[in-house]
């Protein structure tokens, strides 16, 4: 099992390619905070649902001193698609070697379906303003989780 990280953490530091082609790095967001989310795959059901409520929160979180970027194995070209069908407009970022996944603790041993799969574990956290974890959420819902996450933090 992947060790799962804690409140005070180090937040991993990670330099990825997103849907755009650009990179993203988790030390030029420093300053600001940070809902780094993990989900499975793009333009499924369940990660389209959630990545359109964060899209949908975007707005009130940002007023907020949140940024948003979701993580997903998939490669730049299939975020770019997901990204434009699904109107998103937060960055998402590729790990297709799983390795920041792994050091999030969000990519191991999960139960689908009544069986043990190894996979992305849909996760959440919330990094504050130098780079600490300020909450570690794992197996979260796609369904309903922004909102709760809304709740967690005092916005609603």
């Amino acid at each position: 099992m992947t060790d799962r990280l804690s409140p005070g953490d180090a937040a991993p530091e990670f330099t990825l390619p997103t849907d755009n082609g650009d990179q993203l790095t988790l030390k030029d967001l420093r300053g600001r905070k940070v809902i780094l989310y993990a989900y499975p795959a793009a333009m499924t059901p369940g990660c389209t649902t959630q990545a359109c409520d964060f899209r949908d929160s975007l707005g009130s979180l940002q007023a907020a001193g949140f940024e948003v970027v979701g993580i997903s194995p998939d490669t730049p070209a299939k975020l770019a698609k997901f990204r434009e069908r699904d109107a998103i407009t937060f960055p998402l970022v590729s790990d297709q070697d799983k390795s920041v996944l792994t050091a999030y603790g969000a990519w191991g041993e999960k139960t689908m379906y009544g069986k043990t799969v190894t996979g992305v574990i849909r996760s959440t956290f919330v990094i504050d303003e130098n780079g600490a974890i300020e909450r570690a959420m794992y197996n979260v819902k796609a369904t309903g989780h922004v909102a709760k996450l809304r709740r967690d933090l005092g916005l609603d």
